[in-house]
């Protein structure tokens, strides 16, 4: 606005050093400047070598500093020189390179889990679609380590999401191939099996320089909405595998008394035939006997023969015959 301010939006102006109107001299002001760093030096502003010295050695040792690094165990280190990696790693350890020029990135070694089939927002990212059209809830966690660091550093900018989505997709497949029951009980360890050759391919495919050391599959259930008709039908499953072993154990307790009572009627048949055989051969011994008695004496032998017949025929009787002419 208006008035009798001549001295800027700020108010008052700068005040001239010279005469009232001149400019200031910029000459004043820096020799001005100049006393007053001299003031505030050691010496009066003298050039000290000691002053030098210890400006020298402060930049040594943040050089030294950032020249010099340590790696960790489980970890490993790849320098690199104007962007470039080298081609040899550094292991635990302390080691130097010329920083600036050259700059290092450290990889960690160790062993890592990555949970997978967890629960997000009100869904279960471990839903799945089985071989036979079932719908099951997998959780499993895969474990992987850095096998390759330059790979690793260069090619992948978030290990954890990468495996994470690979792993999703795998068991997806592996699971989509099988029939529900394999993922419940029959066949976990294939499953896991065949989801780690194809998590490794991929990661192989993408150069990204991880290996699956295993992969472990927690638990496999059907969703909630249908649990209970899953345990009904799991119920009746192991009601028919009962019934199967009891029938199976009854059919066999048959089986071992039919064959017992078989044997028993093969040691008794074998019994009576060597019986029956004995008694024919004795009787045939007997008849032989007789007959060469006979042939001796035909008269003799008959007449034995008549009176032993007769013998036995009226030793039971109860008759008495008296043959005439006899007193």
């Amino acid at each position: 606005g208006g008035g009798g301010n001549s001295g800027g939006p700020w108010g008052q102006g700068p005040r001239p050093s010279g005469p009232q109107g001149s400019p200031p001299d910029l000459e004043d002001i820096i020799r001005r400047g100049q006393d007053r760093l001299k003031n505030a030096l050691p010496g009066g502003g003298a050039a000290s070598p000691a002053l030098f010295g210890l400006i020298a050695l402060a930049l040594l040792a943040f050089w030294v500093f950032q020249s010099v690094y340590t790696v960790q165990p489980d970890e490993m280190a790849v320098e690199l020189r104007f962007g470039k990696p080298k081609e040899e790693l550094s292991g635990p350890g302390l080691h130097f390179h010329w920083w600036p020029i050259e700059t290092v990135e450290i990889a960690n070694t160790a062993e890592k889990l990555v949970d997978l089939g967890e629960v997000r927002g009100s869904t279960s990212s471990g839903l799945m679609l089985s071989g036979d059209q079932n719908i099951v809830d997998v959780k499993f966690s895969v474990a992987y380590q850095v096998s390759d660091p330059k790979a690793y550093l260069f090619n992948v900018a978030d290990a954890d999401e990468m495996v994470r989505q690979i792993g999703e997709s795998a068991m997806r497949e592996a699971v989509g191939r099988r029939p529900a029951q394999d993922i419940f009980r029959d066949d976990r360890q294939g499953i896991a099996d065949a989801v780690r050759g194809i998590i490794q391919g991929t990661l192989d495919a993408y150069g990204a320089g991880l290996n699956i050391n295993a992969i472990s599959i927690e638990d496999a259930a059907p969703p909630r909405e249908v649990a209970d008709a899953f345990d009904e039908v799991q119920r009746a499953e192991q009601d028919e595998d009962r019934f199967v072993e009891e029938s199976n154990q009854y059919s066999n307790q048959k089986l071992g008394q039919a064959r017992g009572e078989a044997a028993r009627v093969r040691e008794d048949a074998a019994a009576y035939k060597n019986r029956v055989v004995q008694e024919a051969e004795g009787e045939a011994q007997r008849f032989i006997s007789v007959y060469d008695e006979y042939a001796k004496a035909p008269d003799v032998t008959r007449q034995r023969l008549f009176i032993e017949t007769m013998e036995k025929v009226l030793k039971d009787s109860n008759k008495v015959i008296i043959q005439q002419g006899e007193n």
